[in-house]
């Protein structure tokens, strides 16, 4: 297991929790990088047999150390910002191997990847075809692109993860896709390459993808008959992963699933897992500041804790659950009750977890699991808070991989006066 109790100890591999926070202080977010790898290499296999690229979707978590890791593990990467390219490439990773996503990318953003080099723009309006051609025009640089198509799929997950319905903000009609590939393969500065579609997150089933790349497929037999041959069909990434009930994905099945559906078709499928390779390789760690045990009946008991929504968003931005263990054994004195884990930040919804049973004292280290995915990456300084530091766990030993932030850091970016 990633995180498993050893001698009394929730440890990460071979390292227990408490020596982290002993060093580091919490909140921290710790990743165990052998459990990363093992998920990529859980896809190379079940992919086998089948012509891939895997992305790794940056906006997961985009700590350096995990890009890198990613990195030489193979991957490229799916970006959605300059920002992450530029995380991307201070990483090591090659500009060649990237996709560029998104729905809104600047002039800034398109100069720099073209410039850069990227592998392939993912593109999601006429407007950015538009902006994209003048560009590579303007640099004297080729531009290869896949055109996103919103397929129209629902993938029956959080509505705020959703993206190939018709009222998503992203990509565009399978007509809209075919006049847009035309009208690049026309631009003598654009390569079109491929179709792209990503349908949302925490899918747990093969058949929402294959309902989203037969859409893909004819078109791309539509567009043959015309004479643009395609590289690759981008079907994203989304794969579910277990929080608390949810039941495992199954990558191999979809890879035969997909497999099947290709037939003997050439093209290469892309792929862009994200949260499928870090989630459950990440806790964050929080240690208990008081508790407020309910005086009255039915009415909730709060375990205070250091670590806040901003450390942690997911739960009062999507209901989320994570799991949540002591670290250290429960202390004799523990009360035992039903706890609501809720942080310093001066909101109602600053909560990481609700109705937990534990038994719990003051200083108790608490580990919120399954948060390597869409917690740090998503934290913010509200209240001024600092953000929580990162460990990586590897073999038998963990790194501080990403220093706390001290008020400072903050400080260190606004003027009160107008520079002399």
């Amino acid at each position: 297991m990633t995180f498993h109790v050893k001698g009394g100890q929730l440890c990460a591999g071979a390292v227990p929790l408490v020596d982290v926070a002993e060093s580091v202080g919490t909140p921290t977010y710790v990743y165990c990088g052998d459990a990363i790898a093992d998920c990529y290499r859980q896809l190379q296999r079940a992919f086998a047999e089948v012509p891939v690229r895997i992305c790794y979707a940056v906006k997961a978590n985009s700590n350096l150390s995990v890009l890198r890791l990613m990195k030489e593990l193979g991957a490229g990467f799916d970006i959605v910002s300059g920002g992450e390219l530029q995380r991307v490439i201070a990483a090591g990773g090659a500009p060649e191997s990237v996709v560029f996503s998104g729905v809104g990318k600047s002039v800034a953003e398109i100069d720099l990847a073209l410039k850069c080099g990227v592998g392939c723009f993912n593109v999601e309006s006429e407007a950015e075809l538009e902006r994209l051609a003048d560009q590579a025009t303007l640099l004297g640089r080729t531009a290869s692109l896949a055109v996103r198509v919103n397929p129209q799929v629902d993938a029956q997950t959080h509505p705020y993860i959703a993206t190939g319905l018709r009222e998503s903000k992203f990509g565009v009609t399978l007509a809209e896709a075919r006049t847009l590939m035309i009208r690049a393969h026309q631009h003598p500065q654009l390569e079109p390459r491929g179709l792209a579609c990503h349908i949302g997150s925490q899918i747990e089933r093969a058949a929402p993808y294959l309902q989203a790349l037969d859409g893909l497929l004819g078109l791309a037999d539509d567009l043959g008959a015309q004479g643009l041959e395609l590289e690759h069909f981008d079907v994203g990434g989304g794969f579910g992963v277990t929080y608390k009930d949810e039941a495992p994905f199954d990558p191999a099945q979809l890879a035969a699933a997909l497999q099947r559906r290709m037939g003997t078709r050439p093209q290469t499928l892309v792929i862009e897992p994200g949260r499928f390779l870090t989630a459950n390789a990440g806790v964050l760690l929080t240690r208990v500041e008081y508790l407020k045990p309910s005086r009255a009946a039915g009415q909730p008991h709060f375990a205070v804790v250091d670590a806040a929504m901003n450390d942690l968003l997911r739960p009062a931005l999507y209901q989320a659950w994570h799991p949540v263990e002591l670290v250290q054994p429960a202390q004799k004195n523990a009360l035992s009750a039903s706890w609501n884990i809720v942080g310093p930040i001066c909101e109602s919804g600053d909560f990481l977890a609700l109705q937990r049973r534990l038994a719990l004292s003051p200083g108790d280290l608490l580990a919120i699991g399954a948060a390597g995915a869409y917690g740090m990456a998503q934290s913010s300084n509200y209240n001024s808070r600092g953000r929580p530091a990162e460990v990586l766990v590897q073999g038998g030993s963990f790194r501080l991989v990403r220093r706390r932030e001290h008020v400072n850091d903050q400080l260190a970016l606004e003027r009160l006066e107008a520079d002399g």
